[in-house]
This record gives C-alpha cells, sequence and structure tokens, in this order.
C-alpha cells in the first residue's frame, strides 16, 4: 500500500517514484536506518580474524610445551603437536631429576609474603594521596611516579649493597622484602581506584567518631577489593617468574625458587649439559600451570579492577 504525502515531506520515506512512502521498511518491520551495513559487518569479521590469529600466535608456545612434555628424549623438537608416543614418564622422572617440591615452596613463600606487603603497603600511600588534602601533595605523588623512570639497573648495585650489609643475601628475605615500601605503579593503580570512592561516606564516617586507622581499614579497603585483587595478581605473577633477583642474590639450590631452578636445570641438562629436554619442558610447564590458575579463579576481578582505575584521574 501506498500512502501519498506532500511533495518535500518526509523525504526519507519517498519511493524512487517521489509521491509515496516506501513501504519496505514497514514490511520487514525493521527501518533502513537500523541495518547493520556491510561495511560493519566486515570491520567486525576482520577484528575477529585479526583476534583469533594474535590468540593462535600467543597460545601455540604454551600448547607446543604441553604437548613436548608428554614425548620421550628424541621426540621433544619433532614439532607436533600431538605426541607420536604419549608418556608420563617425565612427570614422574622430573620430580626425582630436581628437587622441584622445595622450589615450589620456596617460591610460593616468596609469592604470598610479596603479594601481602605490596598490596598493603602500596594500599596505604595510595589511600594517603586519594583522601587527604596537604600542601605538595601533587608534587610528592609526582616524585613517587618519577620513580618508575629509573631503569632497574641503576638500583641493582646499591639495593644489594645494603642487603649485604644487613647479612640477608643467600636468603629468601630481598626477594619480598622490599615490597614493605610500596611500588609506584600499584600506588598510581589504587589511588586511580579510590578517587572513584564517594568521599561523602569516609566523612559521615568520621563525623560519627571513627577514627583514621578505622575509615581506612572497615571502609575503604573493602570497597577497594577489584583494585587489590590486581595488584596481588600482578605481583603474584611478577614474583613468581622473576630470575633476575634470584640469580643475584640466592647460593644454595635449597633456598632457589621456581625460575632459578629452572636456570640451574637449563645448566645441566640444556646447551652444554646431558640435553635432557624433556626434562625442562615438563618443569616449565608445571612452574605454569600455578599462574594459569591464579588468572582463572580470579580473571572478573582483574578485569573489573582495571576498569574502574581508570575512571577518574
Amino acid at each position: 500500500m501506498t500512502v501519498r504525502v506532500p511533495p518535500g515531506s518526509h523525504d526519507a520515506l519517498l519511493d524512487p517514484e517521489g509521491y509515496g512512502l516506501d513501504t519496505s521498511a514497514i514490511v520487514t518491520g525493521v527501518p533502513h536506518a537500523r541495518r547493520t551495513p556491510r561495511r560493519t559487518v566486515l570491520r567486525r569479521l576482520l577484528v575477529a580474524t585479526a583476534l583469533t590469529v594474535l590468540s593462535v600466535v600467543f597460545v601455540y608456545p604454551f600448547v607446543w610445551l604441553v604437548s613436548a612434555s608428554f614425548k620421550p628424549r628424541g621426540d621433544v623438537f619433532d614439532n607436533r603437536l600431538i605426541p607420536r608416543t604419549f608418556t608420563w614418564d617425565n612427570y614422574v622422572n622430573v620430580w626425582q631429576e630436581a628437587p622441584l617440591g622445595m622450589w615450589m615452596l620456596n617460591t610460593l613463600i616468596v609469592t604470598a609474603l610479596a603479594a601481602a606487603t605490596v598490596t598493603v603497603s602500596s594500599a596505604m600511600v595510595a589511600w594517603a594521596f586519594s583522601y587527604y588534602r596537604f600542601r605538595g601533595r601533587g608534587m610528592l605523588f609526582g616524585l613517587v611516579l618519577a620513580t618508575m623512570m629509573l631503569p632497574g639497573a641503576v638500583t641493582m648495585i646499591p639495593t644489594f649493597l645494603i642487603w649485604n650489609s644487613l647479612g640477608f643475601v643467600g636468603t629468601l628475605v630481598p626477594l619480598w622484602a622490599q615490597n614493605l615500601f610500596g611500588s609506584a605503579f600499584y600506588i598510581f593503580l589504587l589511588r586511580q581506584f579510590m578517587l572513584s570512592l564517594p568521599r561523602d561516606l569516609f566523612d559521615a564516617a568520621r563525623v560519627d567518631g571513627a577514627g583514621h586507622g578505622r575509615v581506612f581499614w572497615s571502609i575503604a579497603l573493602p570497597l577497594t577489593k577489584p583494585a587489590l585483587a590486581v595488584t596481588a595478581v600482578f605481583e603474584v605473577q611478577a614474583v613468581w617468574t622473576d630470575l633476575m633477583r634470584a640469580l643475584i642474590y640466592l647460593r644454595d639450590s635449597s633456598t632457589f625458587t621456581i625460575p632459578r631452578g629452572l636456570k640451574s636445570l637449563v645448566d645441566a641438562f640444556g646447551f652444554g649439559g646431558e640435553r635432557h629436554w624433556e626434562t625442562i619442558v615438563t618443569a616449565s610447564v608445571i612452574a605454569t600451570v600455578p599462574l594459569i590458575i591464579v588468572f582463572f579463579l580470579f580473571q572478573r576481578q582483574i578485569l573489573e579492577g582495571a576498569t574502574m582505575s581508570g575512571m577518574k584521574g
């Protein structure tokens, strides 16, 4: 059916002859303006393809590593994702070839202490920069951020001399104790999140008689859980894979962490050694699995915290 309208009106609905309504939108029930353009569909297809390719690129090395851990020594580098000869012996022998259990325990202790200390200390500093108003606050916060510009190599020797003078070289203490003073990156992350919290809530608590410590521990920290989870998970990943500090401070194999232990396995069984690559790749898989579990357990908090932290500057 065609409904006549005055010439010059409803141009968007005029049919090609110019005297009636284009009823195709009425028949289909979908206005022309709401139809997805072909260019948008093509763009979405390209984005999905690019994401799929990147996902494969990032996942493939770990898939290869898992596959190689189930192969005998002669087949480790045959580049088959499905092992020609499937064996569980590598996962039995790796515990006999190296004190992997002790290394994982040391790593767990260091990681737990480092994550806990840096999360609490950084939250305290971030709270001071976000809630309190005092002269020079912006300049001090800028100085804190400026410390991120210092390369690790610049402070490596002075830090070693400090720990050596305290007698902690050769122990696990230097691997986590410096987190007692917070981290500039985590301070920035937590401050951004705390700035998005309603200040009136804290002022009301102060009027009701709550002290500064009570406001921080009982109100601010519970509201900051997503950002705290991000901080803790980021630090867990950083400490669990940290090889540099372990190389500098650890001497005895009984104090080795997982990265330092894997380095000793590469030295013993890799190039220049006995070339037991099946042991190395199996130990690498065992060392990687805990991080994957942590990410899947806290992925919602990670995404929520990372999103909320940038809402207010």
